[in-house]
């Protein structure tokens, strides 16, 4: 997976290209932990070019949410792709995160 992370005042956006698996998780949390140690608490995650995410990026990404949580903030998920929607129907988690056509869209929800 690429990775590459925008800031928006209190709103990171991480565009990630590729499949999320465990090998890549854990860049992952270490910007998200570093973006909340310095003031950020929303998150959006674009996840258009991103054709899988496995079991241990699910746990990572309510992970996510629950750091957002925890300083009233939140995540958004901006485009995902079929797949990364039916993989969401199967666990279930497809009412639990708060998924947006784009980023754009994803950004104003926030607002």
């Amino acid at each position: 997976m690429k990775m590459k992370s925008e800031n928006y005042d209190h709103v990171t956006v991480i565009s990630c290209a590729g499949d999320v698996t465990t090998d890549d998780l854990e860049p992952l949390k270490k910007l998200v932990s570093e973006r909340l140690e310095n003031g950020g608490r929303d998150f959006v995650l674009e996840l258009n070019e991103t054709e899988f995410i496995d079991s241990m990026t699910l746990e990572t990404l309510l992970w996510i949410q629950e750091q957002a949580d925890e300083r009233l903030g939140q995540l958004r998920l901006a485009g995902p792709t079929e797949n990364v929607r039916r993989i969401l129907h199967v666990t279930r988690l497809e009412h639990h995160f708060d998924t947006h056509t784009d980023v754009e869209t994803a950004l104003k929800s926030l607002r």
